[in-house]
């Protein structure tokens, strides 16, 4: 089967030029035989997100978006998701017939890779982080079944936007200091939603309590937080599975079809993170 001839997509953001995204997309349109679609990277700040809209032909299917645009999505769209309002943020805009739709795939991406991994509706979770990821995994994790939650942040009256998410979809959140993990260890699952290796102090004492990890880091993998954690024996789900699988959903909503290709993304993605080295 061939693709529509012309049509686009694209990945927004700001910095953009590593995104993981293009190769995604490009793998599942070749394993789909999409041959006439293109996906793209494109820099994009907030302020220059509206005239970016506003200059699509009718050749453009959908744009992935990542930092800083999920937020200022939500007011640019036609139409959005009750998911995308509740966790106060669009990842996704599909283009069909002259309409904008915003959505979020981010906890559909949370939710299957940790259910992948077998980590379902685990009864005590601490969240490092309390920015727009640790508010997506608040709410996977209350559409997975956990009843509350830990939210451990380093200023944490700034992560109450993030509780209020997590409150939303029914947990019960409660915010305290990122100095304090230790306290509040043993958790039968901890969500590390900081960025590159800053998680790396908590590495020791997370391994030692037994816990699974969720780290949202996919490079440069693994960090020690997911290595200290693998050597303990306790299962680690990557960032990787959580950007394959909201790619997956978003691959769904841009096309219109469901037999989205999990397998040759997967083998995409690994292939270019093995090369990026």
């Amino acid at each position: 089967m061939t693709g529509e001839a012309g049509r686009r997509a694209a990945v927004l953001g700001s910095p953009i030029a590593h995104s993981l995204s293009p190769v995604l997309h490009r793998a599942a349109y070749a394993a789909m035989g999409l041959d006439g679609w293109s996906y793209e990277a494109i820099e994009c700040g907030e302020d220059g997100l509206a005239a970016l809209l506003d200059g699509l032909g009718p050749q453009w299917a959908g744009l992935s978006l990542t930092m800083p645009l999920k937020r200022v999505a939500l007011d640019l769209a036609d139409s959005v998701s009750d998911l995308a309002v509740k966790v106060g943020g669009a990842n996704t805009i599909v283009l069909r017939d002259g309409r904008r739709h915003g959505d979020n795939t981010d906890v559909h991406g949370i939710e299957a890779a940790l259910t992948e991994a077998g980590v379902e509706a685990p009864p005590s979770v601490l969240v490092l982080g309390g920015g727009a990821t640790a508010a997506s995994a608040l709410a996977a994790l209350a559409r997975l079944g956990t009843a509350e939650a830990v939210l451990a942040a380093r200023a944490p009256e700034r992560a109450a936007g993030a509780a209020e998410v997590g409150e939303r979809f029914g947990l019960a959140v409660r915010v305290v200091p990122l100095d304090r993990v230790t306290e509040h260890l043993p958790a039968e699952l901890v969500v590390s939603t900081l960025p590159g290796r800053a998680g790396d102090a908590f590495a020791e004492p997370v391994a030692a309590s037994g816990a699974a990890l969720f780290d949202v880091v996919y490079a440069p993998w693994p960090t020690a937080l997911a290595a200290a954690v693998g050597r303990a024996g306790g299962t680690v789900v990557g960032g990787f599975a959580m950007l394959l699988h909201q790619a997956v959903r978003q691959v769904a909503l841009m096309t219109g079809r469901d037999d989205v290709p999990v397998a040759a993304m997967r083998a995409a993605g690994e292939a270019e993170l093995a090369r990026r080295g």
